[in-house]
């Protein structure tokens, strides 16, 4: 049986004041102050409507909530759909490669 692809990853960039919290920066040892600031995850929802319950505060990125600026549609949209385990996967790997383009990233 074919897996379903209804699973989506997404980019939120996060607003520079997310660098003064201190579990922020330590997750991002490599990044100085200044530097691009984003939150990556997945959902089997539209990014849009992830976004949206995020900054409502249902199942939300305390990130997300209070620094989310908005969707970074260029950094993803080009993966989704994917199934579940495929989007778990891109999730880890969108943040590895915007970690190595030297930004600052927060993912569960």
């Amino acid at each position: 049986m074919p897996r379903r692809k209804h699973h989506n990853v997404y980019v939120v960039e996060l607003d520079g004041a997310v660098w003064k919290k201190w579990k922020f920066r330590k997750a991002n040892p490599g990044c100085a102050e200044g530097c691009k600031c984003y939150y990556v995850g997945m959902t089997g929802l539209s990014p849009e409507d992830r976004f949206e319950n995020h900054k409502e505060g249902y199942k939300s990125n305390k990130y997300v909530k209070l620094y989310g600026l908005r969707l970074c549609p260029l950094l993803y949209e080009e993966y989704n759909p994917l199934s579940y385990s495929d989007a778990r996967e891109m999730e880890v790997e969108l943040a590895n490669i915007l970690r190595r383009r030297g930004h600052a990233v927060w993912q569960n």
